[in-house]
């Protein structure tokens, strides 16, 4: 049984281990935006969907104090530097996207040196922070050690926030993501002290375990309960899908830093309404203004997904974010109706057009 005494979270710490200073954190390396701390939104990663294109996109108009890539898996062998390259290509624009969001880059593995030497390689391009990944409950990954599979083991979860930790340059912030546990939150407290006592900067936690996936609801009173149990900033995570969800989660967790996912796909002016503290929905005429910035936005997601991929991959890639933004826009629905059948994106180009989406620039780039 991990025992929080075994490794204080004052004073010394197991040599190898490191700790960044509270007070140093809450005014620097932590908060790319030291001018606002009592308030902090954070970008999800989302593998599959929430990648280096949307990241450009959703942080281009709209202020994130943060956002993290998809994990790169870490697994037997040293990764080049390309590897990071690919999945955060900001570590060439100073870790930041294109929008000026500091960018974390995220690691997932369950071998504490390999990560750790790995971490070194990362740390040579300068990300804003390394994160490492205690969250994900895909079965394909669970099954070789990684993500949320490792949350019945806090004693490895704590070998591997100090062996990163060290390898680490000093001024480098180290986080974590975690979920509550695997089948259920018995272990929540001992991993999150585990990873706080291994010098984690920052915690974020999902509030549902790995069985629940995305299954509603979240458990946002554990967020609370860990906050309450290690001296990290810790961030809440899951089910915000407006700013009355997140008012909600700050009241029942005590936490008002939140790490936005689907709900910023599915409302990409979800951070700005959290930040002006809007107290109810967006009325329709709202939306509807609304929907020309999103029209812009699917313009230039359209330019982006294009230049990174094939044609053939990017009626999906569309699709995928339409299928999202039907939960706030009405419009979406129609046009996501119109497109869901067709297959290229020569069919699927004019029915955008049609539908008001910016297409000069994409056409170029065609």
């Amino acid at each position: 049984m991990w025992k929080t005494r075994d490794y204080p979270r004052v004073g010394a710490l197991p040599q190898g281990c490191w700790r960044w200073p509270r007070n140093d954190a809450l005014q620097s390396r932590v908060f790319p935006f030291p001018e606002a701390p009592i308030l902090r939104l954070l970008l999800a990663p989302m593998e599959g969907l929430l990648d280096d294109v949307l990241r450009a996109v959703l942080t281009r108009d709209t202020r994130y104090d943060c956002a993290v890539t998809e994990f790169v898996r870490v697994s037997g062998v040293m990764l080049p530097p390309r590897t990071y390259r690919r999945i955060a290509p900001e570590l060439d624009n100073g870790s930041r996207t294109v929008g000026g969001t500091p960018l974390r880059v995220q690691l997932l593995g369950s071998d504490p040196a390999l990560l750790a030497a790995n971490a070194a390689v990362l740390a040579r391009l300068a990300p804003t922070a390394v994160d490492l990944n205690f969250g994900c409950p895909a079965p394909t990954v669970n099954r070789h050690r990684g993500g949320a599979a490792l949350l019945d083991e806090p004693e490895l979860l704590h070998e591997i926030a100090c062996s990163v930790r060290a390898a680490l340059p000093p001024e480098m912030p180290l986080t974590a993501k975690m979920r509550l546990g695997i089948a259920d939150a018995g272990r929540a407290l001992d991993c999150a002290r585990a990873l706080a006592d291994g010098g984690i900067a920052e915690l974020v936690v999902h509030a549902r375990t790995k069985q629940q996936g995305y299954r509603p609801p979240a458990h946002w009173e554990w967020v609370g309960r860990i906050a309450s149990e290690v001296q990290v900033p810790v961030v809440a995570n899951g089910e915000v899908w407006s700013a009355a969800d997140w008012r909600r989660c700050r009241a029942v967790s005590g936490v008002a830093d939140v790490m936005l996912g689907r709900g910023a796909v599915a409302d990409p002016f979800l951070a700005g309404r959290i930040r002006r503290g809007e107290l109810e929905p967006p009325e329709p005429a709202v939306r509807a203004e609304e929907w020309a910035a999103v029209l812009d936005l699917l313009g230039d997601f359209r330019v982006r997904v294009r230049a990174k991929l094939r044609a053939a991959f990017v009626p999906g890639r569309i699709k995928q974010w339409l299928n999202l933004l039907r939960r706030s826009y009405p419009q979406a629905e129609s046009l996501f109706a119109e497109i869901r059948t067709l297959r290229h994106l020569a069919e699927i180009d004019p029915v955008l057009a049609a539908h008001g989406v910016p297409m000069a620039a994409a056409l170029r780039a065609a």
